[in-house]
């Protein structure tokens, strides 16, 4: 609700107080929730109405929002129950303790019994604890104080225990004022106006003449003390009224708005005004009051039709909409024409205004880049960082500290397509000066919003260039392109998700949508906001005009799954058309929208493109892109409607195109076929970097894979031939040469990377079985085969100034001032056979772990256990936090069944079972909706995370001649679509959505020793494997060659390696935001974190795609191309 609607409601409250209708106030205090009458509560608490007391509070809260509501709920049923109890009536107590205290045992199951036992007593008091309740009323007191204090501590009643200053009977005074300005728009104002009813705008019958405007007074009964209108509350003075006038008159009557900021209020698009509009412009009249609200009438539309000005040759322009005699399916873009690899998740596209090939690509790694579409080449690309560190906020820092990670939320064009616009998810928006084909400059770098800036666009008030961006802070802003502030909109009560910003006539106007489903509107003035609609889904939403400007839609998606498409009748502020065809899906994700031609909309949903013809609600047609798409993929058409970019599931995006789009996007023709046949390789690497303005982002990692739409290239054992390279080789000969001069990368000595170990001293006493980093990666977690955790933390200082895990910097052993060890229970378990299991709470303010014994709960500051459950049989063997809920944790037992726990309410859900040995892994993947167990039968299980139904069972497929056993684990890569399993006879990637092998990799060679452990790194593109040898092998993460060796030579002592007993690493960690740093934990108890050397910045080079012909110096030819590829079925 807005705040004007949210006062509105305050007023009322008064009047109701003020007419005595008691039972209405309250009643209304509870309905909206906006304000809790302490004494009103009081009162009710004395008299023991526990039913009235109950439903009151149920207006602002629930027994389980949080412990002071459920203290609260508690202490009022306690009493409830003491009272009976007091009474000797058993039979009610009973009925208490049944209806209204059992919820209370799943909390703390030791009181309730307790509670119980007061049944079996002759007089309660006989309990100590309740040896001094005196009577009733003294006790119904006591309650109240504590009740008071546990109100106002409760986050969920903040604001809503002071009823804001108002002025007596304020309403009424609004509603005088109200008819005041009726009157003045009078044609012919009476001077004692007879006022009969306020159900329609008040007019005069026509008398003799004009007479001047007369103070109306509505008559106030029940008051001993009316207000006094015409002094306190009249006409404002003629002469800024007047003035308001000629300035509204003005702006109507001429092409340009002279005033830097517009009086004026937006057409039938967003704000109504009174219906006798004309004779207003005539005679002086009273202004709006600041925050007040129009009412509008239709009639201003036809008004502005009327006084239509000539538009400035200096204003944005929409195109004239182009009235089709008729059209097809065929002017859809549906055809792929090729995909391309951008390396990192998209997040926002925009086409260039005027070139229709020029693409602009925005990711969560924080880069921009800019593609020719016609070439499939990069134009430019530049990688995130502060232009000006010194100038940035302590909040910027602290955030940037917190989470280092920067991620693109919108880029777009300015109308001229002079400048670009980069939006981020911490503060920051940047824009870029535009300078030919591959010339970004750094124009201006504005602290825009707190928290995440959540939209950004081009506006042209009053003929200027201008940036509006929304964000976190509930705020929308204006800024020149110098980064100037011009306007700051205030008045939504959430983050504000989008805003579009339009004009009509010569009427510049914002329109603006929360998470709350809130729309608003704005001027650009600082009046406030014109309009206050509700969205469909009551969620986020995407608002978008069509090309020529004159049809308004909007999509969005409502927290529980459900998509919306409409079209809005602006002049009544209602949804006019709802397009059917849109499902409900339960997986995490917005839907979103685009419009083209005047003619069609577009929805990315559910893995497919849907369209519809504006004027027909029903689903026009669908395509999926041949498949690969995200559930909820990023679509943006050019502007003339022939060409269509889609975000991938693999970190790219595919261009769809009609037939004149394929025009655009021809390219040049394949090798000959002969040539292709000598030197087939897969689709061409191509590495592009900016200019260098990240001191630590390491270069865009791009993959290109084309199939023309003139001629396809020949496919040569399932792996895409030779085409149109990003950088296209000059001849087949320099191919060769280049693959022949390729080399594996082998870290062979200390001296080849950056090393640091932890502990520095001889402490080995237990391998370290299971080793996380902390999600705000600054520092490494590791649980030994004892079950004691050990936790080491990087300190910010000169040397280490981002406070962040790195290998050029030991950290410190850390624990809490008491002394305390992160120490599970282990008595009376067998550690040779345990399995030891561990997760990490999302803020790493508490860890979850087990080592044979019961899952312990500790707080990460102070190293307590804060709880304990699940004490074995069977044992648990594996954790995994619900991606949705902390509250849901997924448990792997030992018996070959998984648990899904609810440590709220201390409750097994669901026991899944599928499998035939131990669990070794689980991994949720809220794109797909599913969760994926992994056993010691290695064998992979499928499950739906709403029923928990198993989905499907896998087996994988283990090599000739090895048992089908041993633990199988599975991560998903970031896309959450692709599974990595491991397994000690081999890597495999699967996707998870049609359940098929991808690749697979099996040691031999140099890397020939069985698995030990791998895992993706944090952009998904590396995968790090572990050997029982002390090897470690680096893999490109698509294709799983392998691109590096890290021998124990590189980061094991001489003595260690001449010692008795083999060591090697058992498990690997990534860090969260470092794709090439890792850790391992080996089997002497020792951790060590490794990264490239500085001067290499990265794990030896991508492999060639030999495809099993190319020779390799090093002698590791078959361990670098060794893989099986099974392409996925499109």
């Amino acid at each position: 609700m807005s705040s004007l609607s949210r006062e509105l409601v305050f007023l009322i409250l008064q009047f109701l107080e003020e007419e005595k209708f008691k039972e209405s106030v309250h009643k209304l205090e509870k309905e909206s929730g906006f304000y809790f009458n302490m004494k009103y509560f009081e009162e009710k608490v004395l008299a023991g109405e526990w039913e009235e007391v109950e439903k009151y509070l149920t207006g602002f809260t629930k027994v389980d929002d949080n412990r002071h509501s459920m203290k609260i709920f508690f202490e009022i049923r306690k009493q409830k129950y003491l009272e009976a109890l007091d009474r000797q009536d058993k039979a009610k107590a009973v009925e208490i303790l049944v209806s209204d205290l059992k919820v209370f045992s799943t909390f703390n199951d030791e009181l309730y019994k307790e509670i119980t036992q007061l049944l079996t007593l002759g007089n309660f008091r006989e309990n100590e604890q309740l040896s001094k309740y005196g009577d009733t009323r003294t006790a119904r007191n006591i309650m109240l104080i504590e009740l008071k204090k546990l109100i106002e501590a409760n986050p969920l009643f903040r604001d809503k225990l002071v009823f804001p200053a108002l002025k007596s009977s304020r309403l009424r005074t609004l509603i005088n004022q109200s008819l005041n300005w009726q009157h003045q728009l009078c044609k012919n104002p009476r001077p004692n106006p007879d006022i009969k009813t306020l159900f329609t705008d008040h007019t005069c019958t026509p008398p003799n003449g004009p007479l001047a405007p007369t103070a109306i007074n509505l008559a106030v009964a029940k008051l001993s003390t009316p207000p006094t209108m015409v002094a306190a509350h009249g006409p404002f003075p003629p002469t800024a009224a007047a003035a308001n006038a000629n300035a509204l008159a003005g702006w109507m009557a001429n092409a340009s708005v002279s005033s830097s900021v517009q009086a004026a209020v937006v057409n039938a698009s967003s704000i109504p005004v009174p219906p006798n509009q004309v004779p207003m412009l005539k005679r002086p009249l009273t202004p709006t009051a600041p925050g007040m609200v129009d009412y509008q009438s239709t009639e201003h539309e036809q008004l502005l039709k009327r006084l239509r000005p000539t538009q400035s040759v200096e204003e944005v322009t929409y195109p004239i909409a182009r009235h089709q005699a008729s059209w097809s399916l065929e002017d859809l873009p549906r055809t792929v024409a090729f995909t391309i690899r951008q390396g990192s998740p998209i997040t926002s596209m925009d086409f260039h205004p005027a070139h229709p090939t020029v693409l602009l690509v925005g990711c969560n790694g924080g880069e921009i880049t800019i593609w020719e579409l016609g070439s499939q080449e990069i134009l430019v690309s530049r990688a995130f960082k502060t232009w000006d560190s010194s100038s940035v906020s302590p909040a910027f820092q602290a955030a940037s500290v917190k989470e280092p990670a920067i991620s693109v939320n919108k880029v777009s064009w300015s109308p001229d397509g002079n400048f670009v616009g980069a939006a981020f998810n911490k503060h920051l928006v940047h824009l870029y000066a535009c300078h030919g084909s591959n010339d970004l400059r750094q124009q201006t770098e504005i602290e825009a919003h707190i928290g995440s800036v959540n939209d950004l666009a081009f506006s042209i008030p009053n003929k200027q260039l201008c940036i509006v961006t929304c964000g976190d802070d509930k705020l929308i802003k204006v800024w020149d392109i110098n980064g100037r502030r011009l306007f700051n909109f205030e008045g939504h009560e959430a983050s504000v998700y989008s805003i579009c910003p339009h004009h009509k006539e010569n009427i510049q106007f914002i329109f603006s949508t929360a998470v709350d489903g809130k729309i608003k509107a704005w001027l650009y003035d600082n009046i406030g906001s014109r309009v206050d609609y509700d969205a469909p889904g009551h969620y986020c939403t995407t608002m978008l005009y069509s090309a020529d400007g004159s049809r308004l839609f909007s999509c969005g998606t409502s927290k529980d799954g459900e998509s919306f498409l409409v079209e809005w009748n602006e002049s009544e502020g209602a949804v006019k058309r709802k397009y059917s065809g849109l499902i409900k899906k339960k997986s995490h994700g917005v839907v979103q929208f685009d419009t083209t031609q005047n003619h069609f909309l577009a929805v990315g949903e559910d893995g497919q493109i849907k369209f519809w013809d504006m004027d027909n609600v029903n689903l026009l047609t669908s395509t999926d892109a041949e498949g690969g798409l995200l559930s909820f993929p990023r679509l943006r058409f050019n502007k003339e409607g022939n060409l269509l970019a889609v975000t991938t599931a693999d970190n790219g995006f595919k261009i769809l195109s009609n037939n004149a789009g394929l025009r655009y996007v021809k390219v040049n023709e394949s090798p000959n076929f002969e040539a292709v046949l000598q030197n087939p390789i897969e689709s061409s690497y191509v590495k592009v970097s900016g200019p260098s303005v990240a001191t630590n982002a390491s270069p865009v990692n791009l993959k290109v894979e084309r199939s023309s739409p003139a001629r396809p290239s020949p496919i040569i054992n399932g792996v895409e031939a030779m085409g149109r390279g990003v950088e296209k080789p000059r001849a087949v000969e320099e191919v060769v040469e280049k693959s022949k001069s390729w080399q594996l990368t082998e870290i062979l000595d200390t001296i080849q990377c950056q090393l640091v170990t932890m502990p520095d001293s001889g402490d080995t006493s237990s391998k370290v079985v299971r080793l996380l980093y902390t999600n705000s990666g600054v520092g490494v977690l590791a649980l030994g085969a004892n079950g004691v955790q050990k936790l080491w933390k990087w300190v910010r200082n000169e040397h280490n100034p981002s406070g962040k895990a790195t290998a050029s910097v030991a950290p410190q052993h850390w624990q809490p001032s008491s002394g305390l060890l992160m120490s599970n229970d282990v008595s009376g378990v067998n550690l040779e056979e345990a399995v030891p299991c561990i997760a990490l709470s999302k803020n790493d303010s508490y860890v979850m772990s087990a080592c044979g014994g019961k899952i312990s709960l500790f707080n990460m500051m102070t190293f307590k256990v804060m709880t304990t459950f699940m004490p074995p049989p069977p044992a648990s063997t594996f954790l995994a936090f619900h991606p949705q809920d902390n509250n849901i944790i997924a448990i792997g037992m030992e018996d070959s069944t998984i648990h899904i726990y609810n440590v709220r309410v201390d409750e097994v859900k669901s026991k899944l079972r599928g499998h035939q040995k131990r669990i070794t892994g689980l991994a949720f993947s809220t794109n797909l909706n599913m969760l994926v167990s992994s056993g010691a039968d290695a064998q992979i299980c499928l499950w739906n995370i709403d029923t928990w139904e198993k989905r499907k069972l896998v087996q994988i497929q283990i090599p000739s001649g090895k048992a089908p056993n041993g633990d199988t684990r599975v991560q998903f890569h970031a896309d959450q679509i692709r599974l990595l399993v491991v397994h000690e006879s081999q890597l495999a990637i699967y996707d998870a959505a049609k359940v098929e092998r991808i690749r697979q990799w099996i040691p031999q060679d140099s890397l020939s020793s069985p698995i030990s452990y791998a895992a993706y790194s944090c952009n998904s593109q590396l995968i790090y494997a572990s050997f029982m040898d002390g090897n470690i092998g680096v893999f490109d993460a698509d294709t799983l060659r392998l691109g590096c060796r890290i021998a124990p030579t590189a980061y094991l002592s001489q003595s260690v390696l001449n010692g008795s007993h083999p060591v090697y690493p058992l498990v690997v960690a990534t860090h969260p935001f470092e794709p090439n740093q890792l850790a391992v934990g080996l089997s002497d108890g020792s951790v060590k974190v490794m990264e490239p050397m500085e001067s290499e910045g990265k794990w030896g080079s991508a492999p060639p795609a030999d495809n099993g012909i190319l020779g390799s110096k090093t002698g590791s030819s078959s361990v670098a191309s060794n893989h099986t590829v099974e392409p996925v079925q499109r």
